[in-house]
């Protein structure tokens, strides 16, 4: 609804301006905090005829017809600024698209196919804090460009190549395999290797042979090196399972050199004027496109490297799909503009590229060994734990199960919700106390408005066809508005690639409803005007509900 108020507005404006002699003006609409839909086009104006700002805006506004059975309810100038308001019909339509669109509420028609790959962390080890937050904003993008229709394809790329693996192979075949978790025993042998090779230097010949073999295809020195990343893969796959964070499809490296997309990449680069050969090794100098250093595409040895790969799997993808989206740390800024920079030298489709900075702890936050750093599966034993703590003081009548279920939900979300709040170019710390406070506009507060709607309905013995047109008060009025903007907020968020968009949202409509809730009487209201808060209660479970569920936290329906 609010997207065919949008609509309605720009046609509104853009004839008014062509009835005003500004054919050049672009009806462009904002957000405001003074109205419905603003619009700033007369400081774009006012340069050119020579004319205040306000002065254009009286003008466009004489020229704006409201037109009866639309949305608009009256236009205003408000010094320089052109000023729109909806009108009773749209709070009425909010209302019945919500309860006729129900979980597809907020969806968009976008169709481009997309392959967007998140995590890619190499499997040498569990993931640690520094991790996660690649995982949450991919998957929580992955679910908001979903939301907007797009297919999305989510994919991590398999590193089963090169020294990190090679000494994992070497690992497991000369020292005992801890019975854990595979990926934190995965971690011991292969830093059980690093110790064995400062020790001993001349391992690093035997390192070296394996790298090349598996190059070379040799398919007994291959099988290894798939058998020791699959065993780590199983359990970072379960970590961020336990995330809520999934994956469609695990491309691996290796193919690419076994199928020989690898060899054809470097036969291209070979021929781009940039490539230089220096020392037996192929190197692209990118000093036209800013870079001091160079791009190394194939060893002196004849082998290739990462950025090498790189390339032949972005062209492989490039070719499976309309858009791709890379989620990248801040350690990967220079050779993610170098790759884009080669591709675009060697004619291939570039991808969009999400850096985000790192995520730490506060000092002390957390116990562990010195010198270890705190792996994923810690800090969600560490949240959920707590977040236990806190449901019992809360509910302590409910049973184990009900309890270990909430504390899981909360746990969880707290978890995805203070990683996704924060822009991703912005560095943030991560701290379990606030994030798990009821009280402090996080996820448990998101998930406790829901929780709370539940139990209005529950009360009332479910929800009422009511009157839309009955709720006028202000809070309701508030409420209606900012559930009419989750389409916006989607397409927003999946146009920009930002996330932190819709936490910003989902905590907005949070305070809203609860304002309501604090203000505005339901169950005890006369029996018409209390149908139709019922009724507005039903749409803000439906609307929180899916919320959560786009960020990838739960909704409990109890806490």
């Amino acid at each position: 609804m609010f997207l065919n108020f949008r609509d309605e507005v720009k046609k509104a404006l853009a004839d008014a301006l062509k009835k005003a002699g500004f054919e050049d003006g672009a009806p462009d609409v904002e957000l405001s905090d003074h109205a419905d839909l603003a619009s700033s086009v007369s400081f774009k104006l006012a340069s050119k005829y020579r004319r205040s700002p306000k002065d254009i805006s009286e003008m466009i506004v004489e020229c704006i017809e409201v037109h009866d059975g639309g949305l608009i309810s009256h236009v205003e100038v408000s010094g320089p600024y052109v000023n729109f308001y909806a009108n009773s019909s749209f709070m009425s339509g909010t209302i019945e698209h919500i309860l006729n669109e129900k979980e597809k509420f907020g969806s968009l028609g976008y169709s481009d196919q997309i392959i967007l790959e998140h995590t890619s962390a190499n499997p040498n080890g569990p993931l640690h804090v520094g991790h996660i937050r690649n995982s949450i904003i991919g998957d929580t993008l992955a679910r908001i460009l979903r939301k907007a229709g797009y297919d999305v394809e989510v994919q991590y790329y398999v590193n089963d190549m090169g020294r990190q693996i090679a000494m994992v192979v070497y690992g497991l075949e000369n020292f005992e395999f801890p019975d854990k978790k595979s990926d934190h025993a995965t971690a011991e042998v292969y830093i059980a290797a690093n110790r064995a090779l400062e020790d001993d230097p001349d391992l690093r010949q035997e390192i070296n042979t394996l790298m090349q073999k598996k190059e070379a295809g040799d398919e007994n020195t291959s099988e290894l090196f798939r058998d020791a990343v699959k065993l780590c893969l199983k359990g970072v796959v379960s970590t961020l399972e336990r995330m809520n964070v999934l994956h469609d499809q695990f491309v691996w490296e290796g193919d690419f050199v076994s199928s020989g997309d690898v060899r054809k990449i470097i036969g291209s680069v070979a021929k781009s004027k940039y490539a230089e050969e220096k020392d037996g090794a192929l190197v692209l100098n990118l000093a036209e496109f800013g870079f001091e250093k160079e791009y190394v595409v194939r060893r002196s040895d004849g082998t290739s490297l990462y950025s090498t790969r790189d390339l032949a799997y972005h062209e492989w993808k490039s070719k499976r799909c309309g858009r791709i989206i890379d989620i990248f740390g801040a350690d990967h800024k220079l050779i993610s503009s170098q790759l884009v920079s080669v591709l675009k030298i060697l004619g291939i489709p570039t991808p969009e590229i999400v850096i985000f900075e790192f995520v730490s702890l506060p000092e002390g936050s957390m116990s562990t060994r010195k010198g270890k750093f705190i792996t994923a599966d810690e800090l969600l034993d560490e949240v959920e734990s707590q977040a236990y703590l806190e449901v019992d003081k809360r509910r302590g009548e409910l049973n184990e199960e009900e309890k270990r279920i909430i504390a899981r939900l909360v746990g969880i979300g707290a978890v995805r919700y203070d990683i996704i709040r924060v822009s991703p170019e912005k560095s943030t710390t991560f701290d379990w106390r606030n994030a798990l406070d009821f009280e402090k506009q996080g996820s448990p507060f998101v998930q406790y408005a829901h929780a709370r709607c539940c139990s209005i309905i529950d009360r009332s013995d479910g929800t009422r066809k009511g009157d839309p047109t009955l709720l006028i008060e202000r809070q309701e009025v508030e409420l209606i508005k900012k559930m009419s903007l989750f389409p916006l907020i989607i397409e927003t968020a999946a146009r920009d690639l930002k996330p932190y968009i819709l936490a910003t949202y989902a905590r907005e409509l949070t305070e809203l409803f609860n304002q309501f809730y604090r203000d505005v009487p339901v169950l005890s209201a006369e029996p018409d005007l209390r149908n139709s808060r019922l009724m507005l209660v039903g749409c803000a479970r439906l609307v929180l509900r899916e919320v959560l569920d786009v960020l990838g936290i739960g909704a409990p329906e109890s806490m």
